[in-house]
């Protein structure tokens, strides 16, 4: 044993083995004590250069959206059209019938029934915006002890501060004019939009199926393009349903206003149903701006105040029923949401879009709730908006 040479190396202790101090390890292998706060430092930064890039990214999309306006909205409209025309389409594909017979034949129906309803309507619209001035004047006088009491109320809140109650400025009648040429200038713009539905709606229910086969080619794998032909399959079937449901209800509601304002003898009940028929797809707001407009019609037509005011207090009674047991029951639970969440979203697109935006507003959320559903990772945004 004393012929081993004494100059071998000692072995290095273990970093890991228990027992070992730290400061018997080599310098190589010591941690720096101010590495690990270095590293939560460089994290912190990187988290917020995330959210700084995320909020950029969203201030350019909501600026995006707003500047592109005149081209998304009849992208939109046409994307909807398309959805809830396309079952029709594709039933009349499997009965042999060629897709670009059948969607012609539907986009032929639908614009007669669009022009039969603006030719009815456009009379009875144009003269109540011409007979506007003169309905206000009589609707003054029925108004006035109403308003006597306000202005008695005013003065005595005035009187308690200390202050002079303000004298009333002599009002000037306003004119409202709607000439011939109002509509011939307006007449180009109108057309082109129309025109522009039309032609993206008739594009998607011929090309559709041939735009998903597509982006079905260029999938990577074979799992992965079934995984994608069954989300967009699922979600086609159920938003189509989902509008074609929403749009049915809608109608059915101005049918049964229009009724309902034919027995108690309103003029022109159609136009009203007709309205409540558009209004009914704007939640809420929709139902009560129709009952302000039934009301403000019923005052101008009838003398006494309870018989003006029963049309606007039946269709409240009409839209309570269809809007918390028919329109529930029918839809099911996947296509219910948060009222909280449809006023934000009825704020933020009436905003950047103005009335298309709040028209269209609860069917993008409701499409939106359905994609993500379907898609992984996105399930809490469904859960969020979700009543």
């Amino acid at each position: 044993m004393s012929d081993m040479p004494s100059s071998l190396p000692t072995p290095l202790p273990s970093a890991a083995a228990p027992g070992v101090a730290v400061s018997t390890l080599p310098k190589r292998l010591r941690r720096k004590p101010g590495s690990s706060r270095s590293t939560r430092r460089i994290s912190r930064h990187l988290r917020s250069i995330r959210v700084s890039l995320t909020g950029i990214i969203l201030l350019a999309l909501v600026y995006t959206v707003a500047i592109g306006k005149s081209l998304l909205v009849p992208l939109v409209l046409a994307g909807f059209i398309g959805l809830a025309l396309n079952p029709i389409v594709a039933a009349a594909a499997r009965v042999r019938i060629p897709r670009w017979l059948a969607a012609v034949t539907v986009m032929v129906l639908l614009g007669v029934g669009l022009v039969s309803a603006i030719v009815t309507l456009s009379t009875p619209a144009l003269n109540w915006f011409h007979d506007a001035p003169a309905a206000m004047r009589t609707f003054a006088p029925k108004i006035k002890p109403m308003t006597q009491q306000i202005e008695a109320a005013s003065r005595a809140t005035q009187n308690l501060v200390g202050g002079a109650a303000p004298r009333n400025a002599p009002q000037t009648a306003s004119t409202l004019a709607f000439t011939m040429w109002d509509i011939v200038a307006g007449a180009p713009k109108v057309l082109a939009s129309v025109l522009t539905v039309a032609l993206l709606v008739f594009f998607f229910l011929v090309y559709g199926d041939e735009i998903l086969r597509r982006a079905v080619e260029i999938s990577p794998t074979f799992s992965y393009k079934r995984h994608t032909v069954s989300i967009v399959r699922s979600i086609q079937t159920e938003v189509s349903s989902y509008l074609l449901l929403t749009a049915a209800i809608n109608v059915t509601l101005g049918l049964i206003t229009a009724g309902m304002l034919y027995l108690y003898d309103v003029p022109d009940p159609l136009l009203w149903g007709t309205v409540a028929t558009v209004a009914n797809f704007i939640p809420y707001v929709g139902a009560i701006t129709t009952t302000t407009v039934l009301a403000i019609v019923g005052v101008l037509h009838f003398q006494e105040l309870g018989t003006a005011l029963l049309p606007a207090a039946t269709f409240a009674g009409i839209t309570a029923v269809e809007g918390n047991l028919i329109t529930p029951m029918l839809q099911g639970r996947r296509s219910r949401l948060s009222p909280v969440a449809i006023l934000l979203w009825l704020l933020i697109w009436g905003w950047l879009w103005g009335i298309p935006g709040a028209l269209l507003a609860v069917p993008m959320l409701t499409c939106a709730k359905l994609i993500t559903l379907k898609l992984r990772g996105w399930q809490w945004f469904a859960h969020i908006v979700s009543r």
